[in-house]
């Protein structure tokens, strides 16, 4: 018997509660909440139950709403909005409006949209700085229409096909959030599916480079980075892993079978990666089918039922159930059980496939996603965008871009605004691709940018002339970027607990300011800093330094409130636009009032998994707490429980302030047993007093003398993870 699929086997619940449908003749509108209705006409009065491409759950709590027909007129209201449907007409201008409640704007049917805060682009190609934005889920104005008729549907065999709907026919979602953008999202992410929690590991440093290296110069690169203290978890092997060289006019871009000379052999080469910490991916260009030339072309012409001998290409076509099947099973999963973590998805061949409306990127997604996870395995992909509902598969590949300033400069903004379409793990080529001009500085405040953006990887093309080993510079360039990616190391406790409420809260880790701030006119007009994670705001450098002063300046905007500089300490007072001159070793980077810090140690290799060393940095204001969250960092384990919080908390009282480190609660069993704790406050100058207490019972804790940076730090406390330690501070400010 043959087994199902995987990527068949996926959950939807796509017919709403009948409660919250009214039809009105040939309409149909679904109060999905009180701010997101759907509006479907159908002239032949079929309308579609089945999941899209982007909405699979539409059964959702049914909220209050109203109905009344007033002369011809359905008027339907919720909480939050008015529809106003002229009964048995198409929908037009004229016969269909949604007004936002109380005195919002009101939408026409067929309004552009002018207001939309964008979303994102399918990719980045040979983009050199600014590109245009797909539209997003979110307007200045408050109202957003979702024009869904185009996507296809998935059938009862989990397989997409075309609606088959009546010419004229619409499906629109209408979502009036005025300015609660976050509750939008979250709406969204109820309905389409959410962002999953990531492997632990894609948090750390990606090396990449399309080179035709062999494993002989891959283990000595790694070992360079090793050596050079600078940490990886990812080793990604570019196209020349298979053979590319395989005769006159016939063009090596696809590829399945390895290329001996390069690779003896290829298990063994995975498993050196696997010892030394890293994980890895093939790049993939499936678009050119299976040639005769490939190890596995006879297993895939018998899949197909074809005869090998005949020496046929065997033409890619993702939209056939039959050869979609024989795709995953011959092609790909024996690489998987070689050792291969996870697949590098170029798609680069358009929009089109055998199938009207199938853009096969966007199927390649799904279904790679899906796939990977088939035997309990977390699972993600790395592939370009391929539209609405991509959240769903992260990560997400921007592809190749020219190496220049203005490159730089954009993508803070495109990746920030990435979240207004929930897509929050886009993954740069950091340092640029390909073409414009190398240079130490664009190369630094790359790097800079990429420890705060949501993955860090190295990449660039096939030429001599680009650098990214941070020791190819000279020797500042170099202290400068290990510092930098030994921080993003540190920063995994961190970025790990964004990618969980990421899941939870449909929080994206890297979020335009207006998402936070959205009555603040100043948080619609600062393009270069975003939100990263719960408490940071980050302001990359993305021009050059100035000749004369030899520093980089900027404006940012810091929101009301008390702000930090992550690195150095300094306090800024917000609601207000600060001027920052920064040197080439500076990265803009504030942190809130009443945050809690967690970085792991600072490692030249590994500092991946769940340490058993924490140091804890507290910036004294507001209260405040953190929950870490933590489980095996490979399974969906989670899911069921398996996986530990462990909460800290600050508390401002006249000049004292009090901390806490709770105990673990969950399951214990994936959190380390005992945990160094290293506690910095940040803001103030000395302590005058301490006061700690172990499970209830007094315990000596003193301040660490030998520290030298910003603020205090404790001598280290080791706790058992079932321990509370709460330690009372009577301090000096600075």
């Amino acid at each position: 018997m043959t087994t199902q699929p995987a990527y068949t086997q996926v959950h939807f619940d796509p017919i709403a509660d009948p409660r919250a449908v009214v039809v009105a003749g040939p309409a149909r509108f679904t109060v999905l909440t009180s701010r997101l209705i759907r509006m479907e006409y159908a002239p032949d009065g079929r309308f579609e139950d089945r999941p899209s491409q982007a909405f699979w759950f539409r059964r959702q709590p049914v909220p209050e709403y109203h109905v009344e027909k007033v002369d011809g007129k359905v008027v339907l209201t919720t909480g939050h909005l008015r529809l106003d449907y002229r009964v048995g007409e198409p929908f037009d201008p004229n016969s269909l409006s949604v007004a936002l409640l109380p005195d919002g704007p009101t939408w026409h049917y067929g309004d552009a949209g002018d207001d939309n805060l964008k979303g994102t682009a399918r990719t980045l190609d040979e983009a050199d700085g600014r590109i245009v934005l797909e539209p997003g889920l979110l307007s200045r104005d408050g109202l957003t229409v979702v024009d869904d008729g185009r996507s296809l549907v998935f059938d009862e065999t989990g397989w997409l096909i075309g609606r088959d709907a009546a010419e004229g026919a619409q499906d629109l979602y209408c979502f009036g959030y005025g300015s609660a953008f976050q509750e939008a999202l979250r709406d969204y992410a109820r309905l389409a599916g959410g962002t999953p929690l990531l492997p632990r590991w894609v948090l750390g440093n990606w090396w990449s480079r399309y080179w035709d290296y062999s494993d002989a110069d891959l283990r000595a690169l790694m070992i360079d980075f090793r050596d050079h203290n600078v940490p990886l978890s990812v080793c990604i092997i570019d196209m020349d892993w298979h053979l590319v060289d395989v005769g006159e006019g016939v063009n090596g871009w696809t590829g399945y079978t390895w290329n001996s000379d390069l690779f003896p052999d290829p298990p063994d080469f995975i498993q050196w990666l696997h010892g030394q910490g890293l994980r890895t991916a093939l790049n993939l260009h499936p678009a050119l089918g299976v040639r005769p030339h490939e190890a596995m072309y006879a297993a895939m012409a018998e899949r197909m039922g074809l005869d090998p001998a005949a020496g046929a290409t065997i033409p890619f076509d993702i939209a056939d159930p039959q050869f979609t099947q024989a795709y995953f099973e011959v092609l790909h999963h024996p690489q998987e059980e070689m050792g291969v973590d996870f697949w590098w998805l170029d798609w680069q061949q358009g929009t089109r496939s055998k199938v009207a409306g199938l853009d096969p990127l966007w199927w390649l997604n799904h279904l790679h996603y899906y796939d990977l996870g088939r035997e309990g395995k977390r699972p993600f992909i790395f592939s370009r965008w391929g539209g609405l509902g991509n959240h769903r598969y992260p990560i997400g590949f921007s592809g190749d871009t020219v190496v220049s300033w203005e490159s730089l400069a954009f993508q803070p903004y495109f990746t920030a605004t990435a979240a207004n379409v929930a897509y929050g793990w886009w993954s740069h080529d950091i340092g640029g691709h390909m073409g414009g001009t190398e240079h130490r500085e664009l190369y630094t405040r790359w790097v800079q940018f990429g420890v705060f953006s949501p993955i860090f990887r190295l990449h660039c093309t096939k030429n001599a002339v680009h650098e990214r080993r941070p020791w190819g510079y000279d020797a500042e360039v170099e202290r400068i970027t290990r510092d930098a990616m030994q921080l993003r190391h540190a920063l995994i406790p961190y970025l790990y607990t964004m990618s969980w409420l990421n899941e939870t809260e449909a929080r994206s880790p890297v979020r335009p300011m207006y998402h936070d701030y959205p009555e603040h006119d100043e948080a619609y007009d600062c393009p270069q800093q975003y939100l990263f994670g719960a408490d940071f705001i980050v302001a990359p450098c993305t021009e050059p330094l100035d000749e004369k002063t030899g520093l980089a300046s900027q404006t940012v905007w810091l929101p009301p409130g008390d702000w930090y500089h992550f690195l150095s300490g300094r306090h800024y007072r917000g609601d207000a636009r600060h001027v920052l001159r920064s040197r080439l070793e500076d990265i803009p980077v504030f942190v809130r009032a009443g945050a809690v810090i967690p970085l792991g140690p600072r490692v030249g290799w590994g500092g991946v998994e769940n340490p058993d060393e924490l140091h804890l940095h507290f910036y004294p204001g507001d209260d405040g707490r953190f929950v870490l969250f933590e489980d095996d960092g490979l399974s969906m384990a989670y899911r069921e429980g398996t996986c530990a919080l462990t909460r800290f908390g600050q508390r401002r009282r006249n000049g004292n302030i009090d901390l806490s480190i709770s105990p673990a609660g969950g399951d214990l069993s994936v959190a380390p047993t005992r945990r160094t704790y290293h506690v910095y406050i940040h803001g103030i100058s000395a302590v005058d007093r301490i006061a700690a207490r172990l499970d209830g019972g007094a315990i000596p804790v003193l301040v660490d003398h030998s520290y030298e940076g910003e603020g205090v730090r404790l001598e280290p406390i080791t706790l058992e993870r079932s321990s509370t330690v709460e330690i009372a501070l009577q301090v000096t400010t600075a």
